[in-house]
């Protein structure tokens, strides 16, 4: 009895891992309205663009699997890249990747600033988390060869985008992998 109690513990919680929602929550710190612009690695499904309200947040759901990267567009400024977002969900071990990219463009603060997972804004805490609030800063992605890029179970995560004065955050550094696992060379 005991077994068939454990075997259908354990299809549920399969069930319930391959059918996880991805979810990524822009939260926009300042007044100006952004657009956030996608880009999916070779192999993966593009995304629409999005418009974030200034001050406002916007949920997108990201397709099983899915890698790539995404920035920022500040209403009224030309389409560069600048701070990238890279994802991939699903990655090697089912774990979530993700980091905050400087290489593109180190200069941009209007951009994405930081990636963590949802939880831990219910949470109050920010432990698992990629970018800062004011850059540069020692948790984000500045060199092909940084090990920055953060790990975790969840699939639900949180980009902050623009200004904001938020408190600089706390990483637990016991996640992070290198690049290749967000690129999905594992």
């Amino acid at each position: 009895m005991r077994f068939t109690a454990n075997l259908a513990a354990l299809v549920a919680a399969a069930a319930s891992l391959a059918s996880a929602t991805n979810t990524i929550t822009f939260k926009n710190q300042d007044s100006t309205p952004k657009s956030v612009v996608f880009t999916a690695n070779p192999g993966f499904q593009s995304l629409d663009k999005i418009k974030v309200d200034g001050n406002g947040e916007f949920k997108v759901t990201i397709p099983q699997g899915w890698q790539g990267n995404y920035y920022s567009i500040a209403e009224g400024s030309p389409n560069n890249p600048g701070m990238l977002g890279e994802v991939a969900f699903q990655g090697w071990n089912d774990l979530t990747y993700f980091d905050v990219s400087a290489i593109v463009d180190a200069t941009d603060v209007d951009g994405v600033k930081e990636i963590f997972p949802a939880t831990e804004l219910l949470a109050k805490t920010k432990m698992a988390v990629s970018g800062c609030t004011s850059f540069p800063c020692n948790t984000a992605y500045y060199h092909p060869d940084d090990i920055q890029t953060v790990s975790t179970k969840e699939t639900n995560l949180i980009t902050t985008l623009g200004g904001g004065n938020a408190a600089p955050s706390k990483r637990d550094e016991t996640n992070l992998v290198a690049r290749k696992f967000v690129l999905g060379k594992f």
